[in-house]
């Protein structure tokens, strides 16, 4: 895309070059491509010589005469003086359009020269950042199926924690039980001691009772006597 917009831009000026050649060639008259002319020193073929002006020589119109006939003008070296108007021409003749065509292709030859090869650059630069992009794309699932990963972890880790939380709550509830427990078994424990002591006072006390009231209520027997 950069590549194009060079090439347009260099076509834009390419054609601002042409639009000012045209501007120059209207302030400049060239000599006739077939013909040699001579530069007087006035209007006239009885003034004296002044240069000797090759076919395709750019010249600088100064005026003309009054019938037209002849056209004052400066050389690219300086040199004023007048020459026939009809061996001028406002149009740059094929000695002048040829080499300056030829250089302008030369010129834009580089100039696609150079375009191809920025485009070349571009292209692998575009395939580089492609690649890189693809390269992106497949770091960038690797770690969004890592995230998911670690996430599905985390989720796991937190249900194994309330889990956790619940059994230990649970265990807690079981140790307070088996806490009452023991104290309810510890507490029958005392109450049976108790009644085993209280139960031997009682047989103690049954076989005294026994003991001391059981021979009184048996009738005693008469002993036989002699004096009877």
């Amino acid at each position: 895309m950069n590549a194009l917009a060079r090439l347009l831009s260099t076509l834009a000026c390419a054609a601002c070059l042409a639009g000012s050649g045209v501007a120059t060639a209207q302030d400049t008259a060239w000599v006739g491509d077939e013909v040699f002319i001579v530069l007087h020193a006035g209007p006239g073929t009885n003034y004296r010589w002044v240069a000797k002006l090759n076919p395709g020589a750019a010249l600088e119109p100064k005026g003309t005469a009054e019938d037209g006939a002849w056209t004052e003008v400066t050389t690219d070296r300086g040199s004023e003086g007048w020459v026939r108007s009809e061996f001028l021409t406002r149009q740059p003749p094929a000695q002048v359009r040829l080499p300056a065509a030829e250089a302008r292709a030369e010129r834009l030859e580089t100039r696609v020269r150079e375009l191809e090869d920025n485009l070349a650059t571009v292209r692998a630069a575009e395939a580089d950042t492609s690649g890189n992009l693809a390269e992106t794309e497949a770091r960038l699932a690797e770690t969004s199926e890592e995230l998911a990963h670690i996430r599905q972890v985390s989720g796991r880790a937190l249900a194994l924690d309330e889990e956790n939380r619940q059994l230990n709550e649970t265990v807690e509830t079981l140790r307070s039980e088996v806490d009452v427990l023991k104290a309810d078994n510890q507490r029958l424990k005392d109450k049976l001691q108790s009644n085993a002591f209280l139960d031997g006072a009682l047989a103690v006390l049954l076989g005294v009772i026994i003991t001391l009231v059981v021979p009184r209520l048996w009738p005693r027997r008469r002993s036989s006597s002699s004096w009877a």
